[in-house]
């Protein structure tokens, strides 16, 4: 006989779930995704993508082919040419030798190929570093504030607690910031274990940590026994020609940074293709020793299995056509992005002149390049105003406040100059104008 019982439909508590699915962190980016759909006239400064223009779609046939006459070279018959684009291929990836001549070329980081993982995508480099990281409940992921909610995000998936450690006036995390967070991490019993930071033109606050700050967070990470998760995706978008090392590059042989790379903003982010950087050393308890990258292959074969060897393939082809060297080919998305930050901050100072910022209590930072600033108001930008924002002016803007793992940036919103150009930029400020000075009274 059937019941009602056993045929109703099954309702599974939200509380019976995994903790982070009631996390309103997670439902951030999904509330940004859906204002965005419902809105779709309006200029955004919401999305932090490349600009379309620099991708042709006849350019993907382009470099696949590149690459496959490159495995040619290299005497691989066509039945392993076959293999290696059909078949599951190498946990780690079929591209690391390419990508480790890239990053000598573009970074003066000497990585053997060995102690790479190819990754979907960056985010998934998080994850797996994070998941062989976390070894115990003890162990606290230090993390720049305001900092990328991706990071934050994943630590709540693995039950990975957080502590913040709030970018100094400079730019990026003080190293003796870090050093406070990290023993007072330890006198409460837990065991820090990490510091997350994007030390270049950072998601969301656009700063830059200084060389000497670099330098003295290498000193503290390796006084205070902590890895360095070194993020990298906008290195390259500085507005004047030129880079700062990267922490991995001054890291030289102590081995403290596990650096994290992207395709996405260099290449395009449809290939979902990121890298891991992990040479450092893993004892076993018999004595054997491996590379952090095997490690943390192990955990990417029980997730993802490999990363898609067409989506390696097609970037393998694009390195190549560049003679492995991403940087002098991002020249004209360097100068691109460059040219929209200047279009955005002389906006911003056109419709609000100095006497005008002191009486609203209007302010903006002044980021060294990469694709966002942030612009300080006074009033409480969240999703309800950022909604009202686009419905009545137009625009769309990123709230801060989700990036702020201890709570803060309720005042505070995103801008991102990446995807629009430089027509956009100046119209969508001279609304966002409007809204500061209606919301404002």
């Amino acid at each position: 006989m059937t019941t009602a019982a056993t045929t109703a439909t099954a309702t599974l508590p939200l509380g019976d779930l995994h903790a982070s699915l009631a996390d309103p962190l997670l439902d951030a980016m999904t509330f940004l995704n859906e204002v965005t759909e419902r809105y779709p006239d309006a200029l955004s400064f919401a999305p932090g993508r490349p600009h379309e223009g620099f991708f042709e779609p006849e350019d993907v046939h382009t470099y696949l082919d590149t690459y496959l006459a490159h495995l040619a070279e290299r005497g691989l018959s066509r039945s392993a040419v076959r293999t290696a684009l059909f078949q599951y291929g190498p946990t780690k990836g079929i591209v690391a030798d390419l990508v480790a001549r890239t990053l000598a070329n573009d970074e003066g980081i000497h990585a053997d190929p060995e102690a790479l993982v190819l990754t979907v995508g960056a985010q998934e480099g998080m994850l797996l570093v994070l998941r062989a990281l976390c070894a115990t409940p003890e162990d606290v992921l230090l993390v720049s504030s305001p900092c990328y909610v991706g990071v934050t995000g994943a630590a709540r998936l693995l039950d990975l607690a957080t502590v913040p450690v709030p970018e100094g006036p400079a730019g990026g995390p003080d190293p003796e910031a870090v050093r406070a967070a990290a023993r007072a991490v330890r006198a409460a019993g837990g065991r820090p274990r990490a510091l997350y930071v994007v030390p270049d033109f950072a998601n969301p606050s656009g700063t830059s940590m200084p060389v000497g700050a670099r330098a003295g967070l290498l000193e503290v990470a390796a006084e205070e026994d902590l890895l360095v998760i070194e993020d990298n995706p906008y290195g390259f978008f500085t507005r004047e020609p030129g880079g700062r090392p990267t922490l991995k590059a001054l890291d030289g042989d102590r081995a403290r940074v596990v650096h994290l790379g992207s395709f996405a903003k260099t290449c395009f982010p449809g290939a979902r293709l990121g890298y891991v950087v992990a040479d450092q050393r893993v004892l076993a308890p018999d004595g054997r020793t491996t590379l952090l990258a095997d490690e943390l292959a192990k955990l990417k074969s029980m997730t993802t299995v490999n990363t898609p060897a067409l989506s390696q393939a097609v970037i393998g082809g694009m390195l190549l056509r560049h003679a492995c060297r991403l940087r002098a080919a991002n020249a004209p998305a360097r100068a691109h992005y460059a040219a929209n930050l200047a279009v955005l901050l002389r906006e911003l100072e056109r419709h609000f002149p100095a006497a005008e910022r002191d009486r609203l209590g209007v302010s903006w930072n002044e980021p060294e390049g990469g694709f966002f600033a942030v612009l300080q108001v006074p009033f409480t930008a969240d999703e309800a105003a950022m909604e009202r924002c686009a419905r009545d002016h137009g625009v769309l803007w990123t709230p801060m406040a989700p990036f702020y793992p201890a709570g803060g940036g309720e005042r505070r919103l995103r801008l991102s100059i990446s995807a629009l150009d430089e027509d956009r930029i100046a119209a969508g400020a001279a609304r966002l104008a409007d809204f500061v000075r209606a919301a404002a009274s």
